[in-house]
């Protein structure tokens, strides 16, 4: 009995040491509110959909002269929650996470995103009002499962 104490106690110091991140961790770190019509306003000014899609927006695309062989989809139905964190994330650091998806047509040869560096471009204002612009554009799609039928015998 005093084995297995002893394991679960060395099991939490383990976990407890691995959760302490230390000075690069993300923890602290919080945007202000950003303004959606604004942030719209920041893709058209930056022409975002040069090289992106945004349902919803097709005749405001199809105005817009294409810059790669198919353009990235923002927004729409995925099976996970896609993070205002992790959309900060894609446009200051794109080659971060590249969709598998688009990869053969978004990334250069070294691997790195084809996507041009907004860092000195966007202001954080702009920032934070494209990505709250974007967020709610995102939507979980339920997990469709597989019927199985009923044996009997």
């Amino acid at each position: 009995m005093k084995v297995y104490y002893w394991m679960i106690i060395v099991v939490l110091g383990l976990i407890t040491i691995g959760c302490n991140s230390g000075p690069d961790s993300p923890r602290g770190f919080s945007l202000p509110e950003g303004n959606i019509d604004k942030g719209k306003t920041v893709i058209f000014r930056h022409s975002c959909l040069s090289c992106h899609s945004l349902e919803g927006m097709e005749a405001e695309v199809a105005s817009v002269e294409k810059e790669l062989e198919e353009r990235v989809p923002l927004g729409g139905r995925s099976m996970r929650v896609t993070t205002y964190a992790e959309l900060v994330t894609s446009i200051i650091n794109p080659s971060h996470r590249i969709s598998k998806a688009h990869k053969s047509y978004t990334t250069n040869e070294d691997g790195t995103s084809v996507m041009r560096n907004y860092n000195d471009v966007l202001t954080v204002t702009e920032l934070i009002d494209v990505v709250s612009y974007l967020q709610p554009k995102y939507e979980v799609a339920p997990y469709t499962y597989t019927p199985y039928h009923q044996y009997t015998l």
